[in-house]
């Protein structure tokens, strides 16, 4: 079964923290290496985020999958800025030491290099931190906690349904596909790319109509259980702030504002070793 947004059971640190300790203490982080350009801070924040997985006791092997997925789109992504802006770390930081012109305005630049550095450094400071939030966090329990920060439990359990939605719409896709291989729809890598598509296209129906089949059980579901009717609702997994919750707001809170106060005492958000 291919592991995409799938909540794996560890003993850990990690997954003893309420989920929306876990979420704000996410998007503070992602913010704070978002925002800024400060070389030694974005290392650290990698080093951080690497060291996750072991605390946590997940496996990269386990999010393989997804894990190669947002590294190729990091790798990707960077090849892109470099076709469309070869030089763009050149007018950032201001000064141009050439290495050498590999055809005509694609050139290697010390500056240039330097900012795609610190590209990928943002990437492996928050892409690390996803991928275990994502493994580590019950949708259930994740719901419980925003419903009780204050988000509406209908937003909140809608995002928890979200959350199960797709490794569901995903697995359901694998179980089509090995199906079809069955009655002699050849999808391996032993067929050419272009069929294979063709054959991937007949999936897309049945996965539309178990999906719609999957919803309407859903919301006769909730309908029969009268969801929606009252102001409250009571969790099964509601769990209270404990001193790792706190630790982990204060340490987001800590980067956000670590981060801010260098943009502003530096003038600017880009660390510059070139003058």
């Amino acid at each position: 079964m291919v592991n995409i947004f799938n909540y794996i059971e560890k003993d850990s640190i990690i997954h003893k923290m309420t989920g929306a300790s876990k979420l704000a203490c996410l998007l503070l982080w992602t913010f704070a290496a978002m925002i800024t350009f400060n070389t030694p801070f974005l290392i650290f924040l990698s080093l951080l985020a690497l060291f996750l997985f072991p605390l946590s006791k997940i496996k990269i092997s386990e999010v393989k999958f997804m894990f190669i997925l947002l590294m190729s789109f990091m790798v990707v992504n960077g090849l892109l800025i470099y076709l469309f802006s070869p030089e763009h770390g050149c007018s950032l930081y201001g000064t141009r030491h050439l290495l050498f012109t590999i055809i005509g305005r694609y050139t290697i630049t010390w500056e240039q290099l330097f900012y795609q550095l610190n590209v990928m450094l943002k990437y492996t400071a928050t892409v690390p931190l996803i991928l275990v939030f994502i493994s580590s966090t019950n949708p259930s329990e994740l719901a419980c906690s925003l419903n009780k920060i204050g988000f509406s439990y209908s937003i909140a359990y809608s995002f928890s349904l979200a959350m199960r939605y797709i490794p569901d719409t995903i697995n359901e896709f694998m179980d089509i596909s090995k199906s079809q291989q069955a009655r002699g729809i050849e999808m391996s890598k032993k067929e050419k790319l272009i069929n294979r598509i063709k054959s991937a296209a007949l999936i897309v129906l049945p996965l539309i109509l178990t999906s719609i089949e999957r919803i309407d059980r859903i919301t006769n579901a909730m309908e029969l259980r009268k969801f929606g009717c009252g102001k409250k609702r009571t969790w099964i997994l509601e769990r209270k702030f404990n001193f790792l919750d706190y630790f982990a707001l204060a340490l987001g809170i800590l980067f956000i504002c670590y981060s801010l106060y260098y943009n502003i005492s530096n003038g600017s958000r880009y660390f510059n070793p070139f003058i």
